[in-house]
């Protein structure tokens, strides 16, 4: 297995360019399967993830292609409505294919998702949403679930939680129901104004998005387009705190500062400088950053979960006590145990985090147990002082595209190693 060995102690410097989202390019992409012909999506990374939802489209009998970061997809050859199990079984966003398959074939044949093992998150609000619309939904012996509609009819929809992924299951169905569909206590997260940006381009009728009310009034056919993907927000504040971890001056170009609003606003109040010109920040912390009496994290646009175990790195450098509650995943503080190995002082008490700052971090062998908590690891280790180990970093690179040739354009002293087979 892989693993990045970081020599800590170094500080960020330099500029770099964000990459494009993840959590945007995966719907996009199960979306560009309504339109029949060839689509492509520009500034998309090179993430595990997003090779395993090309090989699903491939399954699905689509021919694909990536070259640099452009994504071609030519959706006109496939015929299949069965996702394999093997590959959602990988990766939790598969289950954005539900709402395009169901449109575009009036059947889909998916399974229970896999991914990040941070907590329970079911998938009823998708299942009750695509009822709304008209899917019979069938869950058979083991895991499986089918969905079929000979005819897909426009809704009034409420959902009880303003789920990210069910709202984009049900804007992407309803694009193509007859009549009009209005999703209540929607997401309101950048990603879901792109998916909208995207499927208007391809001739669908959708307003709303980035607010709690999202309005779709169905048509018959979508053509497909090239779009380009926004900026990966969360690897942006992934960034901006390793800075601020590592005392550094770093300038992240291609970046939306509107989406980094509440994360902006935390990193001020620690005490770092942040500056911005258009799509160019820069971020600094010259000094020890404060402590932060509470943040909560919350759906957008209040601070973002996927930032919860980064900025708890900060934290632990801080000075004085903070407080962090996390009231979006349950299982989002398993990397409370691998920061304590490095010498944090950290008290979990159910679903909040006490954080009582420490002089330094040491650099040791720890496991990345998900994609943030990775990404928080790599940060503590670029502050630790001596050599830290970070083992299972598959979970990093569903994510994140080479995070160590990024953080080494920045000086980090970080690279990966790939164990030499024994016979």
């Amino acid at each position: 297995m892989e693993k990045l060995v970081i020599e800590g102690g170094r500080p960020l410097s330099g500029a770099i360019k964000i990459h494009g989202a993840k959590n945007a390019a995966l719907p996009i992409l199960a979306a560009g399967m309504m339109a029949e012909g060839t689509f492509s999506i520009l500034n998309v990374p090179d993430l595990s993830d997003i090779q395993v939802m090309l090989s699903i489209l491939r399954a699905l009998g689509c021919r694909t292609e990536h070259q640099g970061d452009t994504v071609t997809v030519n959706s006109s050859t496939a015929q299949s409505y069965h996702i394999p199990e093997s590959q959602m079984s990988q990766m939790r966003s598969s289950i954005f294919l539900m709402g395009p398959l169901l449109a575009r074939f009036g059947r889909v044949q998916v399974y229970q998702p896999g991914g990040c093992a941070i907590g329970e998150r079911k998938i009823d609000l998708h299942l009750r949403g695509l009822a709304a619309l008209g899917a019979t939904i069938e869950e058979t012996g083991g895991n499986t679930i089918i969905c079929t509609a000979k005819e897909l009819i426009g809704a009034e929809i409420a959902l009880d939680f303003p789920s990210v992924g069910a709202t984009e299951n049900i804007m992407m169905a309803a694009a193509m129901a007859k009549g009009m569909t209005t999703i209540s206590n929607a997401a309101r997260e950048p990603e879901i104004q792109d998916l909208q940006n995207f499927l208007n381009a391809m001739g669908a009728q959708i307003i709303g998005a980035g607010t709690d009310t999202i309005t779709i009034e169905g048509v018959s056919v979508l053509t497909p387009c090239t779009y380009r993907i926004i900026p990966d927000r969360i690897v942006a504040g992934t960034l901006m705190i390793a800075a601020a971890v590592t005392r550094g001056n770093i300038t992240l170009e291609n970046v939306c500062p509107a989406h980094l609003t509440s994360a902006i606003h935390v990193l001020k109040r620690a005490g770092v400088q942040i500056t911005i010109n258009g799509d160019i920040m820069n971020v600094s912390c010259l000094a020890r950053s404060k402590s932060i009496e509470r943040i909560i994290t919350s759906p957008y646009p209040a601070f973002p979960t996927d930032l919860q175990s980064q900025i708890m790195v900060l934290l632990s450098l801080a000075d004085g006590l903070s407080i962090l509650k996390e009231t979006v995943f349950e299982g989002r503080f398993k990397h409370v145990a691998e920061l304590a190995r490095m010498g944090a002082d950290i008290r979990v008490d159910w679903n909040s985090a006490f954080i009582r700052g420490v002089p330094r971090l040491y650099g040791a062998t720890v496991e990345a147990t998900d994609l943030r908590a990775g990404a928080a690891l790599v940060i503590a280790g670029l502050a630790a002082h001596g050599t830290t180990i970070i083992e299972q970093i598959h979970h990093i690179d569903r994510g994140y595209d080479r995070i160590e040739h990024m953080l080494s354009s920045l000086g980090a002293n970080i690279l990966r190693t790939t164990p030499v087979p024994t016979e």
